[in-house]
């Protein structure tokens, strides 16, 4: 029989969950130098390296908790993977107090230091960089082959401009810049020049979306959000000479805040930032303390209960098997074992009792019927006077 695959969960409106890739050698290096000078500045209350006992093998942890305008509080947990010869891969999931703003910093920027050809920038399907433009390949076939990876990403927003013309200086910097700070290492843009429309249209013919020429697109992933609708997210002309893409930043933020579900492997990441957390205040501290006091009174209360229901069932399996033994000697017959039966102890002391109470009422002497005894007092009364005459 099929069964349907297991749907992954939305992500919550407080999760900001991102995943890139450190080309160098360096990652934990540069991730303790970052965070033990934003801890000096204030910009994060504090950090910490997650001992190697508590995460997997070949990975490390960090974990860092900072405040956001309004005193709202975020606590973000970053994996770096095993070193695979093309880097590092990280995964960062960051969670706040009431519902994320995009507003705010962006959780990467508190892990990773922003310079000028950082290694650390790099999305991992495509391979593509935050905060810069990426020229899709001249050849066609790794042209189909970016644009299909980047359609089955679950973590990153694509989007795709198509220059109507060669543009000049202006128009080769990258627009994700001019976005929330909370989109920055959340979306790539890719560029296709002037000659790669057709090419371009015919590698997304199979998801019914195209990009208009000398306008963009947001791509709509795999699955695609239930609200997405191509119309609404593509764009008809994108001036790339300066002016501010008003129209491009708006369909990237709506498409941003779809409802979606947790990427691969989120989940996972969710779960561990919630219930794996170490970097805790001294009150956090006091309150998972108290939790785990009441959770052990409440187990050893069961266990106090369960004892007890245990002792005054074998008192009474005890005086029931007392009756048993005498019922049966009574009636000149020997106990026999009792078959062992399935079920719970409790309901095998229950049915054994049964038994018992049976078979004691089956091993007691029957009183003289009424009959028999006015039988007995005739004989008597006849036999009474011939014993007489005698």
């Amino acid at each position: 029989m099929l069964t349907s695959p297991t749907v992954p969960p939305t992500t919550p409106s407080t999760v900001w969950p991102a995943r890139g890739r450190h080309t160098g050698p360096t990652a934990p290096d540069v991730l303790r130098k970052n965070l033990s000078s934003l801890k000096g500045d204030a910009t994060i209350q504090d950090f910490m390296e997650v001992p190697d006992a508590d995460t997997a093998e070949g990975e490390l942890t960090f974990e860092a908790r900072w405040l956001v305008p309004d005193d709202v509080t975020v606590r973000a947990r970053l994996t770096l993977a095993e070193w695979s010869g093309r880097g590092q891969e990280w995964t960062l999931v960051a969670e706040a107090e009431r519902p994320w703003d995009l507003r705010w910093p962006s959780p990467a920027e508190m892990f990773w230091p922003w310079e000028e050809d950082t290694p650390w920038g790099h999305e991992t399907v495509t391979g593509q960089r935050y905060l810069d433009i990426n020229p899709l390949p001249a050849d066609d076939k790794e042209l189909r082959r970016t644009l299909r990876n980047a359609l089955r990403d679950t973590w990153t927003v694509h989007v795709v401009v198509h220059e109507a013309m060669t543009p000049d200086e202006r128009g080769r910097r990258s627009l994700v810049p001019l976005l929330p700070p909370g989109l920055h290492h959340r979306v790539v843009e890719h560029r296709a020049a002037p000659h790669q429309l057709r090419t371009v249209n015919w590698a997304l013919r199979d998801f019914d979306v195209e990009v208009p020429r000398g306008g963009a697109l947001v791509l709509p992933g795999a699955p695609a959000p239930e609200a997405y609708d191509a119309g609404d997210f593509s764009v008809r002309s994108v001036f790339l000479d300066g002016t501010h893409p008003t129209e491009l930043l708006d369909a990237v933020t709506r498409f941003a805040a779809l409802p979606k579900p947790l990427p691969e492997g989120g989940e996972a990441a969710l779960t561990a930032l919630r219930e794996q957390w170490q970097l805790l205040t001294l009150e956090e501290e006091l309150a998972r303390e108290r939790e785990m006091v009441a959770m052990y009174r409440e187990a050893l209360e069961a266990m106090t209960q369960s004892r007890d229901l245990y002792r005054e069932a074998a008192e009474q399996a005890h005086e029931a098997l007392a009756a048993y033994r005498e019922a049966a000697e009574a009636g000149g017959e020997r106990p026999q074992p009792q078959a062992r039966t399935g079920g719970s102890p409790f309901q095998q002391l229950g049915r054994t009792l049964e038994r018992l109470r049976e078979t004691a009422k089956s091993l007691r002497p029957a009183p003289p019927s009424s009959a028999a005894a006015a039988s007995r007092e005739r004989d008597a009364s006849e036999e009474g006077p011939e014993k007489t005459e005698r």
